[in-house]
């Protein structure tokens, strides 16, 4: 086997569309073996490349929403704010009586003390129905 010195070493230039792919002189034998495998070799990199920069695209343009909800992490507070209630129901603070009431019902079902769940939880569930429906102004729980 000869050694290869890089004084005797040049590159093949192949052009496409501003691409520049430096091939070099060692696999461009004389051979038919060479340029078949130099040709597969080519064309696989380039339907690679193909499928990659489509599945990119496609991962780009999925939407931006997160995976998992974050609930209210907890921790009350003496007085009940509205930023709170509208925490603990999972609603925006000014929104609809009907989606507020939406809300309670289902935070209520899962937090229910007949169901299992606290009455601590259940009252803060309620207090927080009621700052948001102006019923109150918070602070009214019986913990």
């Amino acid at each position: 086997m000869a050694a290869i010195s890089f004084s005797s070493l040049y590159f093949v230039f192949v052009f496409r569309v501003g691409d520049v792919l430096l091939f070099p002189k060692f696999f461009c034998h004389k051979t038919q073996a060479s340029p078949l495998v130099l040709g597969t070799s080519v064309a696989a990199a380039a339907l690679g490349g193909r499928y990659l920069i489509s599945k990119w695209q496609a991962f780009k343009a999925w939407p931006k929403t997160p995976r998992a909800r974050r609930f209210y992490p907890g921790g009350f507070e003496k007085v009940m704010t509205k930023r709170e209630a509208a925490l603990i129901l999972g609603v925006r603070e000014r929104t609809v009586m009907e989606k507020i009431k939406e809300a309670h019902r289902r935070v209520m079902m899962a937090n229910h003390p007949d169901a299992g769940g606290s009455h601590y939880l259940a009252s803060k569930i309620n207090e927080a129905k009621d700052v948001l429906m102006g019923k109150s102004r918070g602070g009214t729980s019986a913990f």
